[in-house]
């Protein structure tokens, strides 16, 4: 309609306005909700180039449109705004598209580019947690709204299945893990725990004896023990502990965190595994078996995972595979001079020039870092789909300069698809009792969180009753349809770069801003549907005040869609449709439906509830939530 508008006022722009209109000069708002209108036209930036008052201009075009275009029954003018009102069966007309599109909403599959969704990504080290959650939802979710937008999505992730941290489990399990009766260490098979959940136990006791190792080498300095000690690491203590002196509590502690880095670097356990790493990247067969056995208990706990959280891949990158292209790539930008080598042979660039810093590439052992593997992924997923417009990396934004270094360093080694990289930075998820720390075993394991979720949703469900004939099968597949859909909802109706907290408690809860209110009212909707005989809408129906109000938001659905594809926010549909549920509720509240005399009357009403059924399934597909027919 504001195309039919636009168009219009521009063909004759000279004739109303005394000038030539360019398309951008015709803005259009949301009218708002204390006035009469269906759309408004904003007059100031006609009005700055007519020289005319908004009475004057407003007046003008008001009239041109009531009286040449067939969609404008009527107007209002206030201050700089033009209300323009549409007559009632421009909005029937609509709802009846609406209702013979089985696919309203979505654009024409694979009519827009190639792009690449990464998310999840995780450590084999330790399971997936809260933070997982958000990461996994909101990446498959960005995935199914540029899929519904048009775009042909790859989803995928990178496996960060190599580095210290890796070791640092292996090396805990084969020092610290105890011997059953048969001679065995632990394992999935003879504990019953899930591989991710076993390895990353020995992550958290690795970092325990580390720390402890730490702390005892810090005793013997402050005993003036330094035998066996670098003269530098020596000499940085004796600095540090001196600047102690005449400082604050805040001074002082960031002093000892210093000590407690350098101790830590001179403890024999973490020698071990910097050994360990060395070893794996030059293939030692013993170190790669652990690492392939360790590993393999690893995707055995996350598949599981991911097939309770409903995300999943159609491409799986390894670092282990991306970090030798990655140093294939150091060679390239060094031989070229984009990178420069220390007197240890380490790899760096300056980006100095560039308003950053100087970044490591390689260590001086020849060992590589997260940048060079993720330089080889880039390369590698580039070449695998070369029709690719762009990746989308879904990260915390704690990784923010990670990924601006990123893109530049491949700018500069001449990869020109680099521009087309985006970040989707996303804030942290916070608990009541603070931030999570993987090293010290206090993250909110998701697979625990997931089982709370749907207990509390069984909770809820059979306190309300409503279940009478439904099998246990049912049942259960019922309390995991809300329990996950009011997790996934919680999660993704906040704007993504926003930091939040999680309530799980809130996020069940059948009123106010939550998945379940939303499923709720589709369950509402087909309790309904299923209760009425057939009915057909007449175009020609005169609609009510809320009945207009429900369409109106329907009719903005495809614009819902292109504004999240285009921004990379969930949130935008989910509350959109939140807002309207709300609209349902209170037309469903205030109006007779299926009580209704007048049949015309009650096939409008039928046909509207109908749709907001539909647009709701559609838009919590978009979220990963499925919505059920009976609550």
């Amino acid at each position: 309609m504001e195309d039919l508008i636009k168009s219009a006022i521009i063909e004759k722009s000279n004739q109303l306005v005394g000038f030539e209109c360019s398309d951008s000069l015709i803005q259009f708002q949301k009218t708002k909700k204390e006035f009469e209108g269906d759309t408004t036209l904003v007059l100031f930036p006609l009005m700055k180039l007519a020289g005319k008052s908004p009475q004057e201009i407003g007046k003008v075009l008001g009239d041109f449109l009531r009286d040449e275009v067939r969609c404008v029954s009527d107007y209002s003018i206030i201050g700089g705004f033009l209300n323009l009102s549409f007559p009632n069966d421009y909005w029937t007309q609509q709802l009846s598209e609406i209702d013979s599109n089985a696919t309203f909403g979505l654009a024409e599959k694979n009519s827009k580019p190639e792009i690449m969704v990464e998310y999840s990504s995780p450590n084999t080290n330790k399971p997936l947690h809260l933070g997982h959650l958000r990461n996994n939802f909101l990446g498959y979710s960005v995935a199914q709204i540029l899929d519904a937008y048009g775009h042909r999505v790859i989803k995928t992730q990178i496996i960060n299945d190599r580095g210290i941290h890796i070791c640092k489990s292996m090396l805990a399990w084969q020092k610290f893990s105890p011997l059953n009766e048969k001679g065995e260490r632990e394992n999935p098979d003879n504990t019953g725990m899930k591989g991710d959940k076993l390895v990353g136990k020995y992550y958290v006791e690795f970092d325990k004896r580390f720390n402890a190792e730490a702390k005892e080498i810090i005793a013997q300095w402050d005993a003036g023990n330094f035998e066996g000690y670098p003269e530098t690491t020596v000499a940085k203590y004796r600095e540090f502990t001196e600047a102690k002196t005449g400082k604050d509590e805040k001074a002082v502690a960031g002093l000892d965190d210093k000590i407690k880095d350098l101790a830590k670097n001179e403890t024999a356990i973490l020698r071990e595994a910097k050994d360990l790493l060395v070893r794996w990247e030059g293939r030692d067969p013993e170190v790669y078996l652990l690492w392939t056995t360790m590993n393999g208990w690893v995707y055995d706990g996350f598949n599981q995972t991911y097939e309770k959280m409903g995300v999943d891949f159609d491409r799986l990158y390894y670092e282990s595979d991306t970090f030798i292209l990655g140093k294939d790539l150091v060679n390239e930008g060094l031989n070229k001079g984009v990178f420069y080598q220390k007197e240890d042979g380490s790899v760096w660039i300056d980006l100095t020039g560039d308003g950053l810093d100087h970044k490591l590439l390689l260590r001086s052992d020849g060992t590589s870092v997260y940048m060079t593997q993720d330089l080889g992924t880039a390369v590698d997923r580039f070449n695998d789909y070369p029709n690719l417009t762009g990746i989308i990396y879904t990260v915390g934004n704690e990784q923010d300069y990670h990924f601006k270094v990123l893109f530049l360093i491949l700018e500069k080694l001449g990869y020109s698809w680099a521009k087309s990289c985006f970040h989707l930075s996303y804030g942290m998820v916070d608990l009541p009792s603070g931030k999570m720390k993987s090293r010290e075993g206090t993250v909110v394991d998701a697979d625990d969180l997931m089982d709370e979720v749907i207990e509390s949703a069984k909770e809820m469900t059979a306190e309300r009753g409503h279940l009478e004939g439904m099998s246990d099968a049912d049942r259960e597949t019922l309390y995991k349809t809300i329990g996950m859909g009011g997790l996934k909802y919680y999660l993704l109706k906040v704007d993504p770069k926003k930091r939040m907290l999680f309530n799980p408690a809130e996020s069940i809860e059948l009123n106010g801003h939550t998945g379940p209110f939303i499923q709720y009212a589709h369950a509402r909707i087909q309790s309904l549907l299923g209760k009425a005989s057939s009915f057909k809408l007449d175009t020609n129906t005169e609609i009510g005040a809320s009945e207009k109000e429900i369409i109106k938001q329907l009719v903005l659905y495809p614009s819902i869609i292109e504004e999240a594809a285009t921004t990379y926010a969930p949130s935008v549909v989910a509350n959109y449709t939140y807002e309207l549920v709300k609209l349902f509720n209170q037309f469903y509240q205030n109006v007779m439906i299926l009580s209704e005399t007048d049949e015309k009357q009650k096939a409008l009403r039928l046909t509207v509830s109908q749709n907001v059924a539909k647009v709701i399934r559609s838009s919590m597909h978009l979220l990963g939530i499925t919505v059920p027919n009976r609550m």
